[in-house]
């Protein structure tokens, strides 16, 4: 399947650049890792602005920050072959159930056929509900997910939506099963969700264990990791509220960088990357931070072991 024609190449996106403004211009049959951005904000119910989530990650990676990790001591693109593919481009028009009935037979069909040639997809948000279309397609590898947020987004339905930001990890237990999900930073959720949770098998590292307990944490992470196909997804409210003024849901209680990069190490170097997600990142009058922090989140774990070929 050629995807190209789905996107609006990286230049011509708001941001003006691609991801990491990749120097030596590769090809997409060259590259190991594929970004895309979905510029998704239809079902937020709080506040608003993940449409500019791939925005702020383009144009802090290629503006603002240097592509050498320092803590790894190498060239985010000396490890990684990076090919941007611009952002999909969504109908105009629709209502919000016809959007996500399009995401919902166009996403899947990308990153089928990214994994077909054997690429790792890296999808920018955009809304939560994104990564439904993602790991739905991803079901047949049997990954193990690692999803770190504040929030469970394991309700059945919300304000009326079967399918929204708030709902997504309910449906994909249809697709994935429950032993095959770790929720991490965890720290609000409702009695309904931590039942399900519970139900399902679910592993959850809420904010206070990670916070008193990390070494155990990353340790349990280390040994789940182990050999298996890893899925991450990361909604950047896993952050304290400091860190995140821009995103529509943040919380208190929440992890600082130090202790996302700890967990981001912690992954067994056996593992393998087969996909992620960086998604409720927000963009609000000019101000990058949340970008600049989803940047420098994405370069450390494209840097790790098991992100490279």
């Amino acid at each position: 399947m050629d995807v190209l024609p789905l996107f609006t190449v990286p230049e011509r996106t708001k941001a003006g650049y691609s991801f990491a403004d990749t120097p030596v211009k590769i090809s997409l049959k060259e590259s190991s890792v594929v970004v895309f951005g979905v510029p998704l904000d239809v079902t937020t119910s709080f506040g608003k602005g993940t449409s500019g989530g791939p925005e702020a990650i383009r144009r802090a990676s290629a503006r603002q920050i240097e592509t050498f990790v320092l803590d790894e001591k190498a060239d985010i693109h000396d490890l990684v072959g990076i090919f941007d593919l611009g952002d999909l481009k969504l109908p105009k028009g629709k209502s919000v159930a016809g959007t996500l009935k399009y995401l919902d037979s166009t996403i899947p069909k990308v990153v089928s056929s990214l994994r077909d040639d054997n690429k790792i997809p890296v999808m920018l948000g955009g809304e939560h509900t994104l990564s439904y279309y993602q790991l739905k397609a991803l079901e047949m590898e049997e990954p193990l997910v690692v999803h770190f947020d504040a929030h469970r987004d394991m309700k059945p339905e919300y304000e009326g939506m079967k399918l929204c930001h708030t709902t997504p990890f309910y449906h994909l237990l249809q697709h994935i099963p429950g032993e095959n999900l770790i929720q991490i930073g965890i720290r609000q959720t409702d009695r309904q969700e931590n039942e399900i949770a519970g139900r399902n098998g679910v592993t959850t590292f809420d904010a206070w264990q990670v916070k008193y307990d990390i070494d155990f944490v990353a340790e349990k992470l280390q040994r789940a990791t182990v050999e298996r196909k890893i899925y991450i997804s990361f909604d950047i409210d896993v952050y304290d509220l400091p860190y995140v003024p821009c995103t529509g849901t943040p919380e208190p209680f929440g992890l600082d960088p130090f202790q996302v990069l700890k967990l981001v190490k912690a992954i067994s170097p056996s593992a393998r990357l087969i996909g992620m997600d960086m998604v409720e990142v927000g963009l609000r009058n000019g101000d990058y931070r949340e970008g600049a922090l989803a940047t420098h989140t994405l370069y450390r774990i494209l840097a790790r072991k098991y992100s490279r070929p």
